[in-house]
């Protein structure tokens, strides 16, 4: 038998579909995936003190090595699901249980990924094409990056637990805190403070590996804690459930799958068709992606928000509750999103002049913009649906459309561009990036809005839980 307890607002679900309540859940993942991004923007920036190639080198390496991050990370999408589905029913122990069930699979995974992938990296950046000049720096800052994954998964898993159970603060906390000292580690690393050498690229991933090993430390830390302990056995459910592992697998990777395709395949194609024009081009792009990542942060947080109010409402069997919930992240995305591109069509010169003097990576970045100001509301469409239908378990749905996206508008659509109109430049790729999104977000919106998410159980297989000594069940 499982412990069972009515999650919080359960007598009350009206308020559950209303902005104050939808904000209050997703404040914290904003502010956590906001951090996140300020990091990487942070980063950036100071990689681009040190010269073109430098920026030029360091946004293709962070894409690959998100490529098998990407695939944990989508699929720890599915412990949302879970963990927020069995918290609507009541089932406590299931929760802490499937924390563990997901840390033992993404550890074993990035530990086969580190074994193939060390030793691979020049391959994989001649093969992209990159420019000679940058891939020593690429290689660097790939290798320190697929270290930085094997504590990541603690962080991934414990952020995914604490929203499935409506607890998102402490993610938040513990992501600010690892931002921070990222940040501090970064500048004396880079630049050679406090009388050590300057490390340049490498100095960048080494402080995003000591950022995050202390966001990991604070999230295991707090998931152990008594408190947590005493409601969710967090001591006791480590046992390992192949039930529970195939639970997050079947789910999982068709949303790890999604997520590859969605933002790093989609970004190392991108990489691979930029790279074709030079290391300003590739500057350029790196700047430009620095500023929509930024921005669609907050929204990415509410999908996060969503997914998990997704999960609890249709654990109450409660499936109605869903629409509206998505209808108010929706509304409140457009708005910001639309005002986003404006500011990104009518200050472009501006914000390149940020990031570099090199009048070839301003001209090219502001061409950039003027595109990314036109798929923001798109992308705001793409990830709120995608969040909703995350939560109902319809990953499959969503690797085929990122999959459509990805590989068929931008790859094969982006090497049409670059062919036939390569006087288009740096530009040319991007217009086929711009198409997946706007494509990729209609089709996420006609999904929602056929209602299909609703026939999914994602506990269909189960029909007994019995207790063992451990604390995990079996079924």
């Amino acid at each position: 038998m499982t412990d069972k307890l009515s999650p919080p607002g359960q007598n009350n679900p009206a308020d559950e579909t209303s902005l104050k309540y939808m904000l209050k859940l997703a404040t914290p993942m904003v502010v956590t995936t906001i951090s996140f991004t300020i990091m990487q923007f942070v980063d950036r920036f100071m990689v681009s003190r040190l010269g073109t190639n430098a920026l030029a080198a360091i946004m293709p390496a962070a894409f690959v090595s998100f490529l098998p991050g990407a695939l944990a990370l989508g699929a720890l999408a599915s412990l949302n699901a879970y963990v927020s589905q069995s918290f609507g029913k009541g089932n406590l122990r299931d929760c802490s249980n499937y924390f563990w069930q997901a840390f033992y699979m993404g550890f074993g995974y990035f530990l086969v990924v580190l074994a193939i992938m060390w030793p691979t990296a020049p391959l994989i950046f001649k093969m992209m094409g990159q420019p000679p000049t940058v891939i020593s720096m690429e290689v660097i800052y790939f290798r320190i990056m697929l270290y930085a994954h094997l504590v990541m998964v603690i962080s991934w898993s414990s952020s995914r637990f604490f929203m499935g159970i409506h607890q998102p603060v402490i993610t938040m906390c513990a992501s600010i805190a690892g931002q921070f000292v990222n940040i501090i580690a970064n500048y004396i690393l880079i630049f050679g403070k406090l009388g050590l050498p300057a490390m340049g690229i490498a100095g960048a991933g080494w402080g995003t590996f000591i950022g995050m090993a202390v966001s990991a430390l604070i999230n295991i830390t707090v998931f152990l804690s008594p408190k947590i302990n005493s409601k969710f056995h967090s001591r006791h459910t480590f046992g390992i459930d192949p039930g529970k592992m195939y639970d997050l697998f079947r789910v999982g990777l068709p949303a790890g799958i999604g997520l590859t395709m969605n933002v790093a395949l989609w970004g190392v194609i991108l990489a691979g068709l930029i790279g074709r024009f030079g290391e300003e081009s590739l500057a350029a792009t790196s700047a430009v992606l620095s500023y929509t990542n930024l921005s669609v942060m907050p929204v990415v947080g509410i999908s996060f928000a969503l997914t998990a109010a997704t999960g609890k409402s249709i654990g109450m069997d409660k499936k109605n509750l869903v629409i509206e919930q998505t209808n108010v992240c929706l509304k409140i995305s457009l708005i910001y999103m639309g005002l986003v591109g404006i500011c990104f069509f009518i200050f472009r010169e501006a914000l390149m002049e940020f990031w570099s003097s090199d009048g070839k990576v301003i001209d090219a970045g502001a061409n950039i913009l003027m595109l990314a100001a036109v798929y923001q509301v798109f992308h705001a469409a793409r990830v709120v649906y995608g969040g909703s239908l995350q939560g109902a378990g319809d990953t499959i749905w969503l690797a085929f459309a990122s999959g459509i996206g990805s590989v068929i508008i931008l790859g094969f659509g982006g090497l049409l561009i670059v062919k036939f109109f390569p006087l288009l430049g740096a530009p040319g790729p991007w217009i086929a990036a711009t198409l997946s999104i706007v494509i990729v977000g209609i089709a996420n919106y006609w999904r929602f809005k056929s209602g299909k998410w609703m026939k999914i159980d994602l506990f269909k297989r189960r029909t007994v839980s019995v207790s063992i000594q451990n604390g995990s069940t079996v079924e």
